[in-house]
This record gives structure tokens, C-alpha cells and sequence, in this order.
């Protein structure tokens, strides 16, 4: 059950400054919001004494294949519901908005991550460098646009990658046999010989044990 009781107070306090009505799912409470109005949103829900949300758990870029969103999950102990704030609307050559840090001090990581992953820029963030690729870097790995390494003419976004395509139909003239010894690689050549590892060809052992 969601908690109706916090969506009404949402509505009350923030109403004017959403993109869309309040709405709930499950033991989550969600609202949309637009760039220009998240300090003041996200300051009213940290600090309103009937709201009191102390905890961001959570804060994650999402390209949606148009715009960029970052999505952050909210705690108050004076709800049972976890509250979901969608920062919507970033345009994908410049997406920048304001850094939630004066809030909420772990939020620095987060943000850097984002950075790193989607290249939005939180204004404010007092150090927002990649955290994960070199400092050198000059993309961002999980927009649907990032093309992959093996295949530059395609991204993800696009089709199927190369890495995930069925691999040609084995040599059906090599086919494994049992191991001569611990470590030891051994294929049947076809050839009436056992060839084992990198060494000289042996005659093969039978089906039936006898060399």
C-alpha cells in the first residue's frame, strides 16, 4: 500500500512545481520535476519538519534515447514509502542542473558517477572529475548513443552487438576427447593421431581404452 497521506502533502507543498500530479506505485511515492526547479523542490523535501527527507539513498543518470534524467530515491522516517524525484527534461549536448551536495553530503559520489557514465554536469559539484574511466576520457559509456570498441558503424542502441552474435559452427573434425593428462589439452584431428597440447602428434587411445 502507498502512502496517500505523504502523495497529498506533495501535492499541497510542491504542486506548482512539478511536471506531472504526484503518483505512487507499490511502497514508492514518485514525482517528476524539471531542472530549474530541483534546488527548490529537493530543499523543501529535506528541510519541510512534515516531510524530513534525511536519506538519499540512491542517485542514477538515465538517458531515455531523447533526453537525459537523473532519477534519486529518498528516505523519511515519517513515511513508509521511499520517494522517487525524476529530474526530466536535460537536453543531451548540455545537460547540466544543480548539485543536491549542500543537502545531502554523499550525494558527491553519486554525482561523480554520473558525470563519469552520462556526462551530466551537477553545477555546484566541488569535484566532479571521472571516477571510474582516465581523466583523459572524451565519452560517456552508458549513453545509448556510445558505440562499442569491436564495432564502431553500430551502438548498442542499434541492434544486436558483435560480442553477442552466434559464433560459426566448430570444426566438426575436432571433436574433444579425454585428457591425457591433468592440464593437458587434447582434440581429435580426425587424422587417426591425439594431439596434445603444443607437442608432437600420439597415436590415439580408442573408444574402448586399448592403446
Amino acid at each position: 500500500m502507498t502512502d496517500t497521506a505523504l502523495a497529498r502533502r506533495l501535492q499541497e507543498r510542491l504542486g506548482d512545481q512539478l511536471l506531472a500530479p504526484v503518483g505512487a506505485r507499490h511502497d514508492t511515492t514518485e514525482i517528476w520535476v524539471g531542472p530549474g526547479q530541483l534546488t527548490s523542490v529537493m530543499t523543501t523535501l529535506h528541510d519541510d519538519p512534515d516531510l524530513r527527507f534525511e536519506l538519499l539513498a540512491d542517485l542514477a543518470g538515465v538517458d531515455t534515447g531523447g533526453v537525459l534524467q537523473v532519477v534519486y530515491h529518498l528516505w523519511s522516517p515519517l513515511s513508509p514509502d521511499w520517494l522517487r524525484v525524476i529530474c526530466d527534461g536535460l537536453p543531451r549536448e548540455d545537460p547540466r542542473l544543480p548539485s543536491v551536495t549542500f543537502l545531502w553530503n554523499g550525494a558527491e559520489w553519486a554525482e561523480r558517477e554520473a558525470w563519469d557514465m552520462f556526462g551530466l554536469i551537477f553545477e555546484g559539484n566541488r569535484d566532479l572529475r571521472r571516477i571510474y574511466m582516465p581523466p583523459d576520457y572524451e565519452s560517456f559509456p552508458l549513453r545509448k548513443d556510445f558505440l562499442m570498441p569491436d564495432d564502431a558503424s553500430r551502438s548498442p542502441g542499434l541492434g544486436v552487438r558483435p560480442m553477442e552474435e552466434a559464433l560459426p559452427p566448430a570444426d566438426p573434425a575436432r571433436v574433444p576427447v579425454l585428457r591425457s593428462s591433468a592440464g593437458a589439452g587434447s582434440l581429435w584431428s580426425g587424422t587417426g593421431t591425439q594431439v596434445v597440447g603444443p607437442g608432437p602428434a600420439t597415436p590415439a587411445i580408442s573408444a574402448g581404452g586399448d592403446a
